[in-house]
C-alpha cells in the first residue's frame, strides 16, 4: 500500500497541480510515485493499492497512462482520515488481506531489501514492523575533546538517533487495531509497543534512503541521482 493522500504543502509550487507522489525528480522524468513502483515490483510486489486524496484524479490519471510494472488499484478517500484512519480505509482493497502487507508513504525514495524486512518481521512475531533509518544531519557538525578544543568539522553527519522511514511490514491483523480517523502512530503503535509486538528493521548501513517533503529535497535527490546514490532499480 501507498499513502499517498496528503497535501504536500511543503512542496508548493510543484503541488499545486498535482499530489505530491506525482513531483518529478529533477533529471528523472520520472514521479517519486514512478521511482517506487518499480522499486517495489524489483523486490517482487504484484499488486498495490494506493491511497488517493488531494488531486486524486490527476494520481489516476497519470496511472492510467503509465505503463506501469505491477497491478495498481486506487482507494479515495472523502474526507481526510489521517494516516491511521487512511491504511484502515485502503486495507479493505488488499488483494490478500489474510496475508501480511507492506505500506509505505507516498513521498519515500529508498531501495533496499523489502525480502530481508519481511524476514525479521515474521522472526520476532510482530504484528507491525517498521523500518528505521538515520538521516544525515542538515547541519555541519564540530567535534570537540573533552578540554574543548575544536578537533574537527564533519559535513552533514548521520544523526545519532533512528528515525521512523515511513515503510512498514504489516501483519493481516493489524489492519482492525487501526482507529477509523486519526494517526496510527499515536495509537496503534504504542499500543502494539506495550505488548511488545512491534519491531524496528534498522536498514543497512548504506542503503539509499530520503524522503521527499521540501524543494530542497528534491534538489538534493537530484544530487545524489547524479552521483548515483539514488538512482533507481533497474
Amino acid at each position: 500500500m501507498i499513502l499517498a493522500g496528503g497535501q504536500g504543502s511543503r512542496l508548493r509550487p510543484y503541488t499545486d497541480d498535482r499530489p505530491k507522489p506525482l513531483v518529478e525528480i529533477p533529471g528523472t522524468g520520472t514521479p517519486i510515485l514512478g521511482h517506487q513502483l518499480a522499486w517495489l515490483a524489483s523486490e517482487g510486489v504484484t499488486d498495490a493499492v494506493v491511497s488517493c486524496g488531494h488531486l486524486a484524479d490527476v494520481l489516476e490519471e497519470w496511472l492510467d497512462k503509465a505503463d506501469l510494472p505491477l497491478r495498481v488499484r486506487t482507494v479515495i478517500e472523502a474526507e481526510p482520515l489521517g494516516r491511521g484512519g487512511g491504511l484502515k480505509y485502503a486495507a479493505k482493497a488488499l488483494p490478500r488481506p489474510d496475508e501480511p502487507w507492506y505500506a509505505t508513504n507516498g513521498d519515500i525514495w529508498t531501495r533496499f531489501s523489502l525480502r530481508d524486512m519481511a524476514a525479521f518481521h515474521h522472526e520476532r512475531d510482530a504484528v507491525a514492523t517498521l523500518a528505521l533509518a538515520r538521516p544525515r544531519i542538515p547541519w555541519g557538525a564540530v567535534e570537540t575533546d573533552q578540554f574543548g578544543n575544536v578537533l574537527d568539522f564533519i559535513e552533514a553527519p548521520p544523526s545519532p538517533f533512528l528515525i521512523n522511514a515511513g515503510l512498514y511490514v504489516f501483519s493481516p491483523e493489524f489492519a482492525e487495531l487501526l482507529p477509523d480517523v486519526g494517526d496510527h502512530e499515536r495509537t496503534t503503535f504504542p499500543q502494539l509497543a506495550r505488548s511488545k509486538r512491534l519491531a524496528g528493521y534498522q536498514l543497512p548501513q548504506g542503503v539509499y534512503w530520503r524522503a521527499i517533503d521540501t524543494a530542497k529535497d528534491l534538489t538534493e535527490a537530484a544530487k545524489e541521482l547524479a552521483s548515483g546514490a539514488g538512482r533507481a532499480p533497474q
